[in-house]
């Protein structure tokens, strides 16, 4: 069962931090760049940036990132800009963004909450993507110093009925939100729920429901080493230590407000690349059709193909595809007649037909020769979210070819992560990112 609870957040103090909102908050800490994290940190003393994605500095030594986190912190709360809630709360979260490259408008709802920290194998929590060393190896320095948690981890479930959504929504007519707009123009309103009533229905609701990790694998991994440590320091497991839970945002895959967006794949610093003998190679799978992309044309060419990669996508396996020296696009289709059981034996049923799985294994690994271990390195190969930007990438000579894909359903990471399997690197990109700092999870208050 999911078990989740109410907690007594941090939350900022926008008169005692003398700014608003929008100037202490951040994004996720793997989706912040140098610039991102550099306007940041001149946004002014109390921006979450040095606790999130602080900067190292020449000579450090005993004095680092982690340390001055820890120091920032604690000198963050002593001058009241974070305080922490009177009382134990629910925290109904909810965005309002425009989906991106469209006029349409969407909110997604969710709740903050805490919940408790379980291991893959019983079944409560399910992950749909793989892991890296590196990324969890700083959380857990970070974890280890501040006892902190300033992230949300992104926890989709499914209530076809929209019942718990229903009991945030009455709840929040109730109140005013706390409301800031972030740097791409997603609105978040942010409520404390504290009625026993309330809490109490979210809770019973949501205990039969198995999660899934949207966003935040490595954050969620990170949480479970630390649990680890810290059961072995005590000897003991108490289900009740802070330790034992984790800080979460719960949204309903139900709801129309759920956005996931593609992230298209570039290749560059391939030996001896040949478009001609690469497509050559894929002859076998997929046919091909030709977008001229030559002088002003090349916008409209790539809006259309990418209109027909969404409508031919709807049928089977179809990749944009855009190459160094080529005057035009094309748009590849897995041929009618392929066989993927036999070409991928070694994949499961369920994700033969999906096409990231198809593009990793037929023409990334099949016909430009990657191996497994190169794509999970990023030795050859980059990940962008904008079809114009991967595009540009090879235009301007910074790439050898680019991947323009459709994204992944909701229903097929669903299908995919309650089988107990994973998908390819970068396969998911929710839209918009749940902000960091928007609560606070500290362990070492009750």
């Amino acid at each position: 069962m999911a078990r989740i609870y109410p907690f007594r957040a941090f939350r900022y103090q926008t008169e005692r931090a003398g700014a608003p909102l929008k100037n202490l908050v951040t994004q996720p800490y793997d989706k912040i760049t140098p610039a991102m994290q550099e306007r940041y940190y001149q946004l002014g003393p109390y921006n979450l940036i040095p606790l999130e994605k602080g900067k190292p500095e020449p000579g450090d030594n005993g004095e680092n990132v982690y340390t001055r986190a820890a120091r920032w912190l604690e000198e963050t709360i002593r001058a009241g800009a974070l305080a922490r809630e009177a009382q134990p709360a629910l925290y109904p979260y909810f965005q309002e963004y425009a989906v991106p490259g469209t006029k349409e408008r969407r909110t997604r709802k969710g709740f903050i909450a805490l919940g408790q920290i379980e291991d893959y194998a019983a079944g409560v929590i399910h992950r749909h993507e793989q892991t890296l060393s590196g990324p969890k190896a700083d959380r857990l320095e970070l974890l280890r110093h501040t006892r902190t948690h300033t992230g949300q981890l992104f926890m989709i479930y499914t209530d076809p009925a929209r019942a718990i959504d229903k009991a945030l929504e009455a709840a929040a007519r109730k109140q005013p939100p706390q409301t800031v707009e972030d740097e791409y123009g997603a609105v978040h309103r942010l409520w404390a729920v504290t009625d026993p009533e309330t809490v109490g229905r979210v809770r019973e609701l949501m205990a039969p429901k198995k999660l899934i990790i949207a966003d935040g694998h490595h954050r969620y991994e990170t949480a479970m080493a630390y649990r680890d440590e810290c059961r072995q320091k005590t000897g003991a497991t108490d289900p009740e230590a802070a330790h034992e839970r984790v800080m979460m945002t719960f949204v309903n895959m139900d709801q129309p407000g759920v956005t996931i967006l593609p992230t298209h794949r570039v290749v560059a610093n391939l030996p001896d690349f040949s478009f001609a003998a690469f497509r050559e190679k894929a002859a076998p799978y997929f046919d091909w059709y030709a977008y001229p992309a030559a002088g002003q044309d090349k916008d409209a060419a790539r809006r259309r193909l990418l209109q027909d990669l969404a409508e031919r996508g709807a049928e089977r396996p179809s990749f944009g595809v855009c190459a160094a020296g080529e005057a035009v696009y094309y748009l590849f289709l897995l041929k009618a007649n392929a066989d993927l059981a036999r070409l991928l034996p070694e994949v499961s049923p369920r994700q033969r037909g999906l096409d990231l799985v198809v593009l990793h294994r037929l023409l990334l690994e099949r016909c430009l020769g990657l191996t497994e271990e190169s794509v999970r390195k990023e030795t050859n190969l980059r990940y962008l979210r904008g079809a114009e930007e991967a595009a540009g990438s090879v235009d301007s000579g910074h790439a050898q070819v680019a991947f323009l894909v459709n994204p992944i359903r909701v229903e097929q990471v669903r299908e995919v992560a309650f089988a107990g399997e994973v998908l390819p690197q970068k396969s998911t990109d929710f839209y918009p990112k749940l902000l960091s700092g928007i609560t606070i999870y500290r362990l070492d208050e009750p």
